[in-house]
């Protein structure tokens, strides 16, 4: 062995000896520190990701109609709130579609208390009510895709104007294109005043169980 050699290795054996780490090896406490920080980086973007996702929310909640308003084939009303049947009467009577259907209704209102309540003629125009359904069988967000989905297919309806909340109206397109692919879908979101703050993260936790498939899971009720 020569002597550079012998020098060689005794450095090698002081290094060991001496508890020094070859160069860019992070001490042992170093990249314990740096995994913990990866483990808080996934829930610190999924918070990120929901609150942002809840402004985005909180800004289609204020929504408003187009204008001007174009014909389409069909008008859904979504039941649930204020102004909204009353709303889908009058675009029909306004001559913005062929066809109404009123979804989740229940089994008690008829027609007339309907359209007395928007205000139209008492009796209504010939031929009005042959032009509405009303739909009683859907109790939930889920249970109107479906029945407005059989409604549709039905009639050929290839553009639906839909009329809700505006603050549901995200979950409501959501759970309609799952079961009316096909159709171009308008929303009409109309105002609903009210503790807006607590109804508006109650409607966002709805929309993410929506979005994530959890809304099938839940039965649907028997209409009142």
């Amino acid at each position: 062995m020569t002597t550079g050699s012998m020098a060689t290795g005794s450095m090698a054996t002081g290094s060991m000896a001496t508890g020094h780490r070859p160069a860019g090896r992070l001490p042992d406490g170093s990249r314990r520190h740096r995994g913990w920080s990866r483990l808080w980086l996934l829930p610190a973007l999924l918070a990120l990701l929901l609150v942002g996702g809840f402004a985005l929310f909180t800004g289609q909640s204020r929504a408003k109609p187009e204008r001007p308003l174009r014909l389409t084939d069909g008008i859904a009303v979504l039941t649930g709130g204020p102004q909204r049947v009353e709303e889908g009467l009058r675009l029909l009577a306004a001559g913005q579609a062929r066809a109404l259907v009123i979804s989740g209704v229940g089994t008690r209102p008829t027609l007339d208390d309907l359209a007395r309540r928007a205000g139209l003629p008492d009796p209504l125009p010939p031929g009005f009510a042959a032009r509405v359904t009303l739909g009683r069988e859907a109790t939930s967000t889920r249970g109107n895709g479906q029945e407005v989905a059989e409604w549709a297919r039905a009639r050929q309806i290839r553009s639906l104007r839909v009329v809700t909340a505006a603050f549901h109206m995200p979950r409501s397109l959501l759970e309609l294109r799952r079961t009316l692919p096909g159709v171009e879908l308008v929303p009409h979101p109309v105002q609903v005043e009210g503790p807006r703050t607590a109804l508006l993260l109650r409607e966002y936790g709805k929309l993410l169980g929506a979005m994530l498939g959890l809304s099938a899971l839940k039965p649907e009720k028997p209409p009142q």
